[in-house]
């Protein structure tokens, strides 16, 4: 198991990841720690456990907003697709129309 060390907020905090995880963990650390600092600017010295529960919070919004969002766009995707499904069915009767019209025409005139 690989080790880490990231600092957020001033702190440094050393972290334990998977091999080749390292890179992925100290990006998200720094996302926490522009956050919070962010936060600070915004709001002030309200205490330190406060912003991390701000930006935790700002995190679960945004995470909550994108699943939504993924899973509008999977169901766009479903009826885009049951429709599609419908006009080739459609596209298959009336081929299946013209053809046995076809058929009829061709075969009365032969008689």
């Amino acid at each position: 198991m690989a080790q880490v060390s990231v600092t957020i907020d001033g702190r440094k905090y050393r972290l334990a990841c998977n091999e080749g995880e390292e890179a992925r963990l100290e990006q998200l650390a720094g996302m926490v720690d522009d956050k919070i600092n962010e936060l600070r600017r915004a709001f002030g010295e309200i205490g330190d456990q406060r912003l991390v529960v701000m930006a935790a919070l700002t995190f679960a919004d945004q995470y909550a907003e994108a699943r939504a969002a993924a899973e509008a766009e999977r169901q766009r995707a479903d009826d885009d697709a049951s429709r599609s499904e419908a006009v080739a069915a459609t596209l298959d009767g009336l081929g299946a129309r013209l053809e046995d019209l076809a058929a009829r025409l061709a075969g009365g005139a032969e008689a």
